[in-house]
């Protein structure tokens, strides 16, 4: 059996610390823990979730509506879930007709209903179609959860609840929301449903 590349172990250390560093900070657990909280209190009410990033964070949040609108755990009916990522259709439209920096904000507008959650996903905390997103869900009355980096940026401030996992480099901030996404699906469906086996 040949060697392991010491480059392979040291990234799956960086990320283990990183899910450490989670675990040993109270204040980033409460943050986690109020997010599930508004995150039930939306489906509670017969809302649901609109879930938006870019790039790798655009393939988070179409993982997270999947969790979902399917199943996580186990069978158990269909929740509400839209990944504004998905339709070419609607980002090309708004690309060309109002700029990139609307893609978000223009589907809150005729999606969101007073009640829901958008859940607003960028590594730096900075992205301007998450920021204007973010306007957008406050005008229509929905609830806002951000997923971010250590630093926080310019979202930190915006958010009901801002999530900033405890790291620098993207891939690790990545791993951090993708374990926060895959939390708040696990502690949805056992709060609202029982498991039938």
């Amino acid at each position: 059996m040949s060697e392991i590349e010491p480059f392979l172990l040291a990234q799956i250390e960086e990320s283990r610390d990183v899910k450490q560093r989670i675990l040993d900070d109270k204040e980033c657990l409460q943050t986690i823990q109020s997010a599930c909280d508004l995150a039930l209190s939306c489906y509670r009410s017969g809302g649901k979730m609109l879930i938006a990033g870019n790039g790798g964070s655009a393939a988070d949040a179409q993982h997270i509506a999947g969790e979902l609108v399917s199943r996580f755990f186990f069978d158990r009916p269909s929740l509400p879930a839209i990944a504004l990522t998905t339709d070419s259709s609607i980002l090309t439209a708004i690309g060309n007709d109002y700029g990139y920096e609307n893609l978000f904000s223009r589907q809150i507008e005729g999606n969101g209903s007073s009640g829901d959650m958008f859940l607003a996903i960028t590594t730096s905390g900075n992205s301007p179609n998450i920021i204007r997103g973010i306007a957008a869900a406050r005008k229509k009355n929905l609830s806002v959860v951000g997923l971010t980096g250590a630093v926080g940026g310019e979202m930190a401030g915006l958010c009901d609840v801002c999530i900033k996992i405890p790291a620098t480099l993207t891939p690790r901030i990545q791993e951090g929301h993708i374990l926060v996404g895959h939390l708040i699906c696990g502690y949805i469906e056992q709060a609202l449903f029982t498991p039938e086996n």
